[in-house]
């Protein structure tokens, strides 16, 4: 239970015992790993691009992304909530595997992340921007440091215009728009290793369009038509969307953009109020809505020519896919939920040979208000106090110290084998409601079948329940 699976990884990437013990293998030259950008957008429905139809809003870099490279058109996020979803990015796993149910809840140290598992194959990595995973300062066991990161410049949430940062957990005053300070942050990264002898992960998570909205005079004014919040909403996607086409030319200025994989997503649906979903139901559902995201990825090396897939991806399919593309093989990986996409680039994948679990668990988010805590920081650290507060350390994340029922599975779940998609509705009572949809004949999920297809109905419930089973072990410890 108390094993940290970090601290082995850390020695493993060192060389110590590399070889005797096979942590490791089939490790590709390092000048044929690709560089690896990932991107993502905190609270962007899968509407909110002018390239999926929005009627208002100007995304001109978003669009040229998608017109040039893979543009996923049935993407999802592990969670309809932020933390989980950046979880899945993280590990390949769904978040609930490691308790982060909700936004604010953090990994677990004993997680491998994607920055621990590319540094064995010699990737120098780097955070910017959201964290949400734990704090953004020294001494915790879950901040970006402690999670792979070599250089991080990260806020424990969401952040506006003017923001304080931790940089390496150091509080530092950051001036301008929150998504050009985040890009510029990774430009610097960026810039420094671009002609390494080891390729680099820059994870680039913008604190855009979440609320509330404060979008800068210039974004705005190309909205006047609509009401003032819905100014400041568009505005601060369409900033978001410059800061975006500053990340993606500069590979192209360093000349490292054939090989060079960038890929774009959100961590959740759409905002009830604000946002364009795909689907039925927004933010917090787990109805189409509230998981369907925009999802771009660009790879001239592999990826010559624009392509459209409708094979459901998601989030936690990040992981397994760079890995396989580095050639990283790790002993003791805990069970994922995520497959490599690998063979979709390859234009080798007809469909997706595993289904994808969703699951909403009915266990409350932790406030993270993160100006706040950053200004409580800095206010410490000026005065010598590098820490700050311990509380806010989340050094409990490394104690799994309760065990969860497995025979019982409470909330909203989902099991989408496409194009079926079988819902689990859990009252507190223990009562289950289930819902089945046949998303290519219903992409609103307005026409229950459940009661007119009991076989099919069955077959997903036990390949869903057996899921569900599985995940609740990985949440008593049982992978560690």
């Amino acid at each position: 239970m108390h094993f940290d699976r970090r601290e082995f990884i850390k020695l493993m990437g060192a060389g110590i015992g590399l070889a005797t013990v096979g942590f490791l293998s089939e490790v590709k030259a390092a000048s044929q790993k690709p560089n690896i950008i990932l991107c993502m957008a905190d609270d962007q429905g899968w509407g909110d691009m002018a390239y999926n139809g929005h009627p208002v809003l100007q995304t001109p870099y978003f669009d040229e992304m998608a017109a040039a490279g893979l543009r996923f058109d049935r993407f999802y996020a592990a969670a309809p909530v932020c933390s989980p979803t950046r979880g899945s990015v993280m590990t390949g796993r769904h978040p609930n595997r490691f308790g982060c149910f909700q936004w604010g809840r953090t990994l677990r140290p004993q997680e491998i992340t994607v920055a621990e598992a590319l540094k064995t194959a010699g990737y120098v990595t780097g955070h910017f921007g959201k964290w949400h995973l734990g704090p953004a300062r020294r001494g915790s066991p879950v901040n970006p440091g402690a999670s792979g990161f070599d250089e991080w410049l990260s806020a424990p949430n969401f952040f506006d215009n003017d923001p304080i940062l931790g940089r390496e957990g150091i509080a530092e005053q950051m001036n301008g728009e929150s998504s050009m300070v985040t890009v510029n942050a990774a430009l610097h990264f960026i810039r420094d290793h671009a002609h390494d002898d080891s390729p680099f992960l820059a994870v680039v998570w913008f604190g855009s369009p979440h609320q509330p909205h404060r979008a800068l005079d210039r974004d705005r004014v190309l909205y006047s038509e609509q009401p003032e919040d819905m100014q400041h909403f568009y505005g601060e996607i369409t900033a978001m969307d410059r800061a975006f086409g500053k990340l993606r030319q500069a590979p192209r200025d360093l000349g490292i953009h054939e090989n060079t994989l960038l890929w774009y997503c959100s961590d959740n649906g759409g905002l009830e109020r604000f946002g364009s979903t795909g689907g039925r139901g927004h933010k917090g559902q787990i109805y189409e809505g509230g998981l369907r995201v925009p999802g771009i990825l660009e790879w001239p090396d592999r990826i010559p020519d624009h392509r459209v897939t409708e094979i459901p991806c998601y989030t936690a399919d990040i992981y397994p896919t760079l890995l396989d593309i580095a050639g990283v093989h790790l002993q003791g990986q805990p069970p994922l939920d995520g497959i490599s996409l690998v063979s979709l680039l390859n234009t080798r994948m007809k469909q997706r040979p595993k289904p994808i679990g969703f699951w909403d668990f009915p266990e409350p988010g932790v406030p993270t208000p993160s100006q706040e805590w950053m200004a409580e920081l800095m206010e410490r650290q000026q005065a010598g106090d590098l820490l700050g507060d311990l509380t806010k350390l989340r050094l409990e994340s490394a104690n799994i110290t309760r065990q969860y029922p497995t025979d019982t599975f409470p909330g909203h779940a989902a099991w989408l084998d496409w194009p079926w998609k079988l819902h689990r509705i859990q009252a507190e009572s223990g009562d289950v409601r289930w819902e089945l949809y046949n998303l290519d004949r219903d992409p609103e999920e307005q026409h229950d079948l459940a009661m007119e297809q009991p076989d099919r109905t069955a077959g997903l419930r036990a390949e869903l329940e057996e899921w569900q089973t599985s995940v609740m072990r990985s949440l008593n410890g049982e992978d560690y």
